[in-house]
């Protein structure tokens, strides 16, 4: 990043892929921040023209505030590493990793971490039959903000009807019941445990819109389970190669101790929405969201 004292920042934000929409909301709310934290901030909507836009906006750094497929998954990571542009949040190959489900679990499995039995699936399979025992889960392989989930539930006699705009291959994965529990790692360090408490289950409009859940930080649980998830999101965090901030989410089984404690997925660029979780686990901390936004633009390079 540039020496000058009001150094130039592109937040990339919007896109192409379901989560335009958070992604919209991150990239204003880091804008915002980034401002009043002395820097001069371009927000730039991501389209086909970005490279275009990218050279003549000419940023000492780009915050990358985009999330799901195209701007989390490692390709846009790879154009900023091709203009050598120094940006935010992981490189090309842990983004591209934690963003395929199934690969990160592979990873997560070979470094001791607790994961649940999981396989790909041609859509139309997942339609005609089912693929495992119920209870289980139907979800895309590389999609973010609970976008196209299904859940199959005992007795249920008919396989789940996908929408058509979903992937030619799904997965489908074992159902872990339990509480929602979430871990922000900032660096090396992870920031804290937080619940997640909701009426049904945390989907789109449980995690974006105002009082669609509650977070309730430090969670209420055994420290022998908080100091488990700290632990397992700095491990998830280093095996995929992750870089500036990410957040692990778990599903904790209380019935079975530790031994119910099960790691979801690890998200490389967390939404910085108004009810986003690592922002509110920051705070936790005494980390405002200004300085939170300052810090990972400063933690910016390439070669990431």
């Amino acid at each position: 990043m540039s020496s000058r004292t009001n150094p130039k920042v592109v937040v990339l934000m919007g896109g192409f892929s379901f989560e335009r929409e958070v992604s919209l909301s991150s990239g204003r709310e880091c804008a915002a921040a980034l401002r009043d934290e002395g820097f001069d901030v371009v927000e730039l909507d991501a389209g086909a023209d970005v490279i275009l836009r990218l050279k003549e906006l000419s940023p000492d750094v780009v915050f990358n505030a985009l999330h799901g497929r195209w701007g989390e998954d490692g390709c846009m990571q790879g154009i900023l590493e091709w203009m050598s542009i120094p940006y935010t949040h992981s490189g090309v190959l842990s983004s591209a990793l934690a963003m395929d489900k199934q690969k990160s679990k592979q990873v997560y499995a070979a470094a001791g971490l607790p994961v649940v039995h999981s396989v790909i699936v041609p859509k139309e399979d997942v339609m005609a039959r089912h693929v495992m025992d119920a209870p289980y889960v139907v979800k895309p392989n590389n999609e973010g903000s609970s976008c196209g989930i299904y859940f199959v539930h005992d007795g249920l006699n008919s396989p789940p009807r996908l929408d058509d705009d979903l992937p030619d291959n799904m997965m489908v994965e074992q159902y872990v019941k339990g509480r929602e529990l979430t871990t922000t790692v900032m660096g090396h360090r992870a920031l804290g445990v937080t619940e997640i408490l909701t009426d049904g289950w945390y989907d789109y409009d449980a995690k974006y819109k105002a009082g669609g859940s509650l977070h309730e930080i430090p969670a209420n649980i055994p420290q022998e389970i908080t100091d488990a998830c700290l632990g397992f999101a700095i491990k998830a965090h280093d095996a995929l190669g992750c870089r500036g901030i990410s957040r692990t989410d778990f599903r904790w089984d209380q019935e079975q101790g530790l031994a119910g404690l099960i790691l979801l997925e690890t998200n490389t660029q967390p939404g910085m929405t108004p009810t986003s979780l690592s922002p509110e686990q920051a705070a936790a901390k005494g980390i405002s969201f200004g300085a939170f936004c300052c810090w990972i633009v400063e933690d910016a390079s390439c070669q990431r």
